[in-house]
């Protein structure tokens, strides 16, 4: 499809397919401690998004700027909707599980990064570079490894070692930084001025935000041509909520569905800036401190325009403690077999807590967005397994389950 980039914080548009990053007018103009400005979107030829509105055959792909080559290369969905029905009968809602946590490196990341290897292989580009905290990383070094592109990561060396094992493993190269995920940001923006191809980076490459509302498509086929009334959306800098709301701003353009689902912003109480933001109207940066490293984020990247989705859909934020968030997780496998990474159950800790303001027929989505085989770390100390007994028959009966 035609499209154009748009600026949402000053208007700036461009209608030429050339790589855009940040805003040329506003970008970077932000003040010092508040949320980056000039995120683009992109924006469709209205005549080319409405013929989809009769397609039978409607695919996710018919909703991307740039056609996925090989899809069977690296599958990126459709992933499972689970109803869990132990977890509906406790809470008497109609609530759905979207497991995004299936995708094949074990994150919702999956979804940006398959259409920004698609990107460079538009422009004849094979370098990548990006900073992440693991999930991002993990997710370009799987998909550069299936599309034969070179994958340069930064990454805080405080990274969960799980994730960047992965990468490592996925034939990137990983670059820890002795500092932030911010000094990674910087140093992986300095390399592509450096030495070219694309980069990556969340909600800098507006490709990202675009291709994590593959996942609102995928939905909205998956639940027979219609959307959920709300959808649970974890969060940290802020792009996967603005990736949920386009895949639904543009079913609405599209004449597929008549308004867009409620989205609830899920945040740590340790990493609120978003929500904070929401409530203030004052889009300041946080000291983040979450156990949930995936939406730990002091300065998210992707905040204005997170805050703006929250309120065009009528939505709101829900913050949670870490305790909650780590209880949730665990409450989750038990009652679903569902193990999902704490910034997931971030997601699920915010349901919980809002079950009593929903009606019961509300159809209610949660979007989980990571494996919890990503960060075992988090249970030592929590868990412990349960001691060896004799082999000997007369064991079985000191069992009292």
């Amino acid at each position: 499809m035609r499209f154009r980039y748009k600026c949402h914080d000053c208007g700036w548009e461009s209608e030429s397919d050339r790589i855009e990053y940040l805003c040329p007018v506003c970008g970077g103009s932000e003040k010092e401690g508040e949320f980056r400005k000039g995120i683009l979107s992109v924006i469709y030829d209205e005549d080319d998004i409405r013929k989809l509105r009769n397609k039978k055959d409607l695919s996710v792909y018919d909703f991307l700027p740039y056609s996925i080559e090989n899809p069977a290369w690296f599958p990126c969905g459709p992933t499972s909707v689970v109803q869990s029905r132990r977890i509906r009968e406790k809470y008497g809602r109609k609530v759905s599980f979207k497991m995004d946590s299936q995708l094949l490196s074990g994150s919702f990341k999956d979804r940006a990064s398959l259409l920004v290897a698609n990107q460079a292989l538009h422009f004849n580009e094979n370098r990548i570079a990006l900073a992440s905290t693991g999930n991002a990383g993990a997710a370009m070094s799987a998909i550069g490894a299936a599309y034969g592109l070179d994958i340069i990561l930064f990454v805080p060396y405080t990274a969960p070692a799980n994730k960047l094992m992965q990468s490592v493993l996925y034939g990137a190269h990983v670059v820890p930084v002795k500092g932030t995920y911010d000094d990674a940001f910087a140093l992986s923006l300095e390399y592509t001025k450096e030495k070219g191809g694309i980069n990556r980076n969340t909600a800098y490459n507006p490709m990202t935000i675009e291709g994590k509302k593959a996942c609102s498509i995928e939905l909205f086929l998956q639940l027979g041509r219609k959307a959920p009334d709300t959808v649970y959306v974890p969060t940290g800098d802020g792009c996967i909520l603005g990736g949920i709301y386009k895949g639904f701003y543009d079913l609405v353009q599209a004449g597929l569905i008549e308004k867009l689902p409620r989205l609830v912003c899920c945040q740590s109480s340790c990493s609120d800036a978003i929500a904070k933001a929401f409530e203030t109207g004052e889009y300041t940066n946080v000291k983040a401190t979450t156990i949930a490293d995936s939406i730990s984020v002091s300065s998210p990247a992707n905040g204005r325009m997170a805050v703006r989705a929250i309120r065009e859909s009528g939505g709101w934020a829900t913050v949670v403690t870490d305790d909650e968030i780590l209880a949730s997780q665990r409450e989750l496998a038990a009652l679903s077999g569902l193990f999902v990474e704490p910034a997931s159950a971030a997601a699920y800790a915010a349901f919980i807590k809002d079950s009593g303001r929903m009606d019961k027929d509300e159809e209610v989505t949660v979007l989980l967005t990571g494996t919890g085989f990503k960060d075992m770390a988090v249970f030592d100390g929590k868990i412990t397994l349960p001691s060896a007994i004799e082999n000997d028959k007369a064991e079985i009966r000191k069992l009292t389950f």
